[in-house]
């Protein structure tokens, strides 16, 4: 399973924003490319997607920039990664792979859907749980504290 480029670059300007929140200025867009090495284009784009989502605000002119809309412990990682590119699995999955028939053709009793919504709800659980500002962590210190969705993502026997 990967996830987007765009879900990752979405996570790295907002980690870089967030960092920027911190000492109450704003990035431009060449800052953030430039620091993050991703073209202009596609943080301007992957921005663009963040600040319709409601994350970013952004200020025109020489003093301008993009800042977060709100601190970086009030913004839910699911929630920014369902404007970035949405769930993973949803239960319109089943209605695009079984074209030439109105339902699934293993429903009701169908082992591969439940797969896919019991990882469905272990990404929610974890994504749910996360804040911009444990991104912000360094990665021993982001692992000791979220070390508990280890212990309670369910497990398939």
């Amino acid at each position: 399973m990967k996830f987007t480029t765009q879900e990752e670059y979405g996570l790295r300007c907002l980690v870089r924003l967030g960092y920027a929140y911190r000492q109450g200025v704003g990035l431009t867009i060449p800052e953030i490319s430039s620091n993050e090495g991703i073209s202009e284009h596609n943080v301007a784009k992957t921005l663009r997607i963040l600040r319709l989502g409601g994350f970013l605000e952004s200020e025109r002119g020489r003093t301008g920039g993009y800042t977060l809309t709100q601190p970086p412990d009030k913004i839910i990682i699911g929630n920014v990664m369902n404007v970035l590119g949405g769930k993973f699995f949803d239960s319109s999955y089943c209605e695009k792979h079984s074209p030439e028939f109105s339902i699934c053709t293993h429903s009701p009793d169908c082992s591969i859907r439940s797969f896919w919504q019991i990882l469905q709800g272990s990404i929610d659980n974890v994504m749910n749980n996360l804040r911009l500002s444990d991104l912000m962590n360094g990665e021993r210190e982001f692992i000791e504290i979220n070390n508990n969705f280890l212990d309670t993502t369910p497990q398939i026997h």
